[in-house]
């Protein structure tokens, strides 16, 4: 098994060496190439086994390679991450396809439909090929609250009446917070300005102190949610991310956590043997860092 292993390992080393560079692929190619993965004769084992319920992790890993490549400027990789990212969606596709559910066109077909109807100040007739007459631009507010307007209705004809249906579950708990603080702003549910959800986040924080000591982990567990819930409130206010915020802070952490780690590596020690006041001064240190 090692020897057939190698053997593979080496034909792939040869040909991405030797390849040619004068075919230009494009999305023919690519949904050709996934047909042939699954072909149950000739396809990869791998991808044969693969359903719409074991793919779906590995598209939420893609989608985070890609917010990461973009959050660090890493445009030379982008295209690489988008390029996954995509053949993820062709590969539900294909799957689609082979249990006649749908196929790639009625994808795009669905799409462009409903981004149509969704942009009535771009294309007023409901049409792809529709234009509005004159130069004059709707303002932004108004074309957000026709926006809302119809995602609404989609929902209602969807069967679902809650202004908070139709959003995912599986959302990291960060995003769907606020997302779901969005939808019930859009509708009247808000404080008027930020320092009514900071006077909240205080409040918050005030009942986590008062239970800390004495409550179950299920108080815990209720207050300090409500104080995650209130800061998020507070970063939609601000126009601001809350997953951004928290991933840019975790990345700063780890910046100037490593900086202490390589200054007890390069006095010989250990981290437990610089002391908590030590790390403190290193931890100052690594601020003023670059």
């Amino acid at each position: 098994m090692i020897a057939v292993t190698a053997i593979f390992l080496q034909v792939y080393l040869v040909n991405s060496r030797t390849k040619k560079k004068s075919k230009k692929y494009d999305l023919d190619d690519l949904r050709y190439l996934m047909r042939r993965l699954r072909d149950p004769e000739t396809g990869c084992p791998w991808d044969l086994k693969q359903t719409f319920q074991t793919i779906a992790p590995f598209t939420l890993e893609e989608v985070f390679e890609v917010v990461d490549t973009i959050e660090r400027e890493d445009y030379a990789h982008l295209k690489e991450e988008l390029g996954d990212l995509l053949f993820q969606v062709i590969f539900y596709a294909q799957l689609g396809e082979e249990e006649a559910r749908f196929n790639f066109d009625d994808i795009v077909s669905g799409l462009v439909e409903k981004l149509v109807l969704r942009h009535p100040h771009v294309f007023p007739a409901g049409t792809l090929h529709s234009y509005r007459e004159g130069s004059d631009m709707q303002k932004p507010s108004a074309i957000k609250e026709t926006w809302e307007a119809i995602k609404q209705s989609e929902r209602k004809e969807k069967g679902r009446d809650s202004v908070l249906a139709d959003i995912p579950v599986a959302l990291p708990a960060l995003m769907r917070a606020a997302k779901i603080q969005k939808r019930a702003a859009n509708h009247g549910f808000d404080w008027p300005s930020v320092e009514g959800a900071v006077e909240k986040l205080d409040e918050e924080i005030d009942e986590l102190k008062q239970v800390l000591s004495a409550a179950s982990a299920d108080k815990l567990l209720d207050e300090l949610g409500d104080v995650l819930f209130s800061a998020v409130n507070i970063c939609r206010h601000c126009g601001i991310d809350a997953e951004t915020a928290l991933r840019s802070t975790v990345r700063k952490f780890e910046r100037r956590f490593q900086y202490i780690e390589s200054r007890a590596e390069a006095s010989g020690r250990e981290l437990e043997d610089l002391g908590l006041m030590e790390m403190d001064l290193l931890w100052e240190q690594a601020k003023s860092e670059p």
